[in-house]
């Protein structure tokens, strides 16, 4: 358990927050969130222990073990990322060791009743309970389990850790943090680097990780899937809620609601009270009444409305100017680096005014794919541009290539020509650049205020076709959403590369997953990517199943016939029978809802697709969204269940 009691930490007159007071339980799955420069990742680091706060406590037990998630770390770049990340198991071999002295020195004292025996048999119970938690019995098996749920190949197991870029190095810290099993986790964007499906394999090793969790994230998807409980920290107070996320927003909606009206309300008997004094007190025999309403007034608890943040982007992309049919046409694409064959065989047609997004595992070659088309790569095969194509690009560096020694007016003034040029600080203000904000160097803003700026340029000239890779990965979650709905309104070609969940559902028509012998076509936004995704896995599993059934009975023969006595032998058969129907049955019945649930899922997201468009919202719909998310998660585990089941039976 983590208790933090009246934390404050100021820079110099700058206060970042004070009075701050948290509790973490044993078993919490709690979500850090707020607008970027709030605080969030500082939080972390006092908890972690790397920032001193410049006043309150942190209470936590004897023994708490905490693992944080840093972004910056540094790395033995000589080892295999299989020895690094087994490196975790480093307080295992420690604990084995004091485990063997303490279990020596019990075997020779024979002072049974003192403490010192007592604390010692203690010590080793803990050190044992610890040892089964951490479960030694494989380490390099678990190690190999994590690294390749991370999306590491068996085959990159040896190879050195120089090898790896920052973010797969990244991996290799996450991976040596969930080994390590601390009491609570800190979770600063682990995320950021991974693909769709390490995500989702993320996704469930935390759901079911037996310690606390605090977590911050820019996926709303993410934080939903996890968190049982959010903490919201703001400008003028923090919110604690025991909810996930988007329940937690339906609910501050709903709250401030409430303390609208009933504030509205009181000033109304207030306003009525104070006309009655003033219209009593000078008369005789209505002053002790007038008295009365005086002394119930100053007594009255006066309900205050919660401030709000209301600062908010506000854009539209420019109209689209008219293009040809075909933006792009690619016909047998191949690309290598060196000896490395990133993918091939790869053609592709997009239309005007599709929208599409690009998804597969990183270093599939996303980005690669998205440069070949813009001509930034060199490629065997050919591609070709349509007819009055004109395209804004979004890279995923973009803010690296903003001039760090220009102010935020002199970036956007220098390239705003004609109208836009007139109402330069207008377009600035609409990104949350303001007053004193547009003078500042770019070299001194945040990464969230360097995406806004780079996105900001994109507005400055109305471009028929839009490539964004991984536009998210600095905006906070507000940002996100209007950047989602003025690319829906956007009424020109969108090509887009994320791994956000959250922000592709409804914004896309077709998704293109790219593999190393090209790419695959969806029909669909993410959520009918996803199922199709889950159901070609179930088909999958089930046809090597039966192959591997057909196999093993062939191989076993005739020689492996049963020597039972005829009676027994019968008797076991049809107990075997018996339970192999009742599997299939199971099995038949997950089968038939999951396909159900798969297609109600479907219709909930077109309806918030709608709601989305209308700008109406429906929190009735986003909880029978998740309702039937929660359903078709656990319909799949049963599924998987019930056929290793009778696999195990049939083996």
């Amino acid at each position: 358990m983590l208790n933090l009691s009246s934390i404050g930490l100021h820079f110099g007159e700058r206060t970042l927050f004070e009075d701050l007071n948290l509790f973490v339980g044993t078993k919490d799955r709690l979500g850090l969130v707020g607008r970027n420069g709030a605080g969030k990742s500082t939080l972390l680091k006092i908890i972690a222990g790397e920032q001193k706060q410049s006043e309150g406590t942190i209470s936590v037990p004897n023994d708490y073990r905490i693992g944080y998630l840093a972004q910056e770390m540094e790395h033995n770049e000589n080892v295999s990322i299989l020895d690094e990340a087994q490196s975790a198991f480093s307080e295992f071999n420690d604990l084995e060791s004091k485990v063997e002295a303490w279990g020596q020195e019990l075997a020779t004292r024979t002072d049974y009743e003192s403490d010192a025996y007592a604390r010692v048999i203690n010590q080793l119970s803990d050190a044992n309970d610890r040892l089964a938690l951490m479960g030694q019995a494989s380490a390099e098996e678990q190690t190999q389990r994590v690294l390749q749920g991370l999306g590491f190949a068996r085959e990159d197991m040896g190879r050195k850790m120089g090898e790896f870029s920052g973010g797969w190095k990244m991996r290799v810290e996450l991976s040596k943090l969930l080994l390590m099993s601390p009491d609570l986790l800190l979770l600063d964007e682990p995320t950021n680097h991974l693909d769709i499906e390490s995500i989702e394999w993320l996704e469930g090793f935390l759901t079911n990780y037996h310690g606390a969790i605090i977590l911050i994230s820019h996926d709303r998807t993410f934080l939903d899937a996890i968190t049982n409980r959010t903490v919201e920290i703001t400008a003028f107070k923090v919110y604690d809620h025991k909810s996930s996320y988007s329940k937690y927003i339906a609910w501050r909606e709903e709250d401030m609601e409430r303390q609208e009206t009933s504030y509205k309300a009181q000033q109304k008997e207030i306003a009525h009270m104070q006309e009655l004094i003033n219209k009593f007190r000078a008369k005789k025999n209505k002053a002790a009444f007038a008295q009365s309403l005086i002394k119930k007034l100053e007594k009255m608890e006066r309900i205050e409305v919660d401030a709000s943040d209301s600062a908010s982007l506000r854009f539209r992309f420019p109209p689209a100017p008219r293009s040809g049919k075909v933006i792009f046409e690619a016909t047998k694409l191949k690309k290598s680096f060196g000896k490395l064959d990133v993918f091939e065989g790869v053609d592709l047609m997009i239309a005007r005014q599709e929208k599409l997004a690009l998804v597969g595992k990183n270093g599939a070659g996303k980005t690669t794919l998205t440069r070949i088309l813009l001509g930034l790569e060199s490629v065997q095969g050919e591609v070709e541009k349509g007819h009055n194509v004109d395209i804004g690009y979004y890279a995923q560096n973009q803010s690296d290539e903003l001039d760090g020694n220009l102010t935020v007016f002199e970036t956007i003034d220098g390239q705003a020509v004609g109208d836009v040029r007139k109402r330069v600080r207008a377009l600035l203000g609409s990104f949350l650049f303001s007053g004193e904000d547009v003078d500042k160097k770019v070299k001194v803003l945040s990464g969230g205020e360097k995406a806004r700026l780079a996105l900001c340029q994109l507005l400055l000239h109305p471009y028929n076709v839009l490539v964004l890779d991984e536009p998210t990965n600095h905006l906070d979650m507000k940002a996100k959403d209007v950047l989602k709905q003025a690319l829906v309104k956007f009424d020109g070609t969108l090509i887009v590369v994320s791994h956000d969940r959250d922000f592709l559902t409804g914004l896309t028509e077709l998704v293109y997953e790219v593999t190393p012998t090209g790419l695959r076509q969806y029909i669909g936004d993410i959520q009918q990517f996803l199922a199709q995704k889950r159901t070609s896995s179930i088909a999958e599993y089930e046809a090597d199943r039966v192959a591997k059934k057909a196999v093993d009975k062939q191989a076993e023969g005739s020689t492996n016939a049963t020597k039972k006595s005829g009676k027994q032998a019968y008797e076991e058969r049809k107990a075997h029978q018996r339970e192999e129907r009742k599997l299939k049955n199971r099995i038949s019945k997950r089968e038939k809802e999951i396909a159900e649930l798969e297609a109600e899922q479907a219709k909930l997201n077109e309806r918030m697709s709608a709601a989305a468009d209308e700008q109406t919202g429906s929190v009735e719909t986003a909880y029978a969204f998740e309702k039937v998310q929660r359903s078709l998660k656990e319909a799949m585990e049963d599924w998987e269940q019930a056929t290793e089941a009778l696999d195990a039976l049939n083996a």
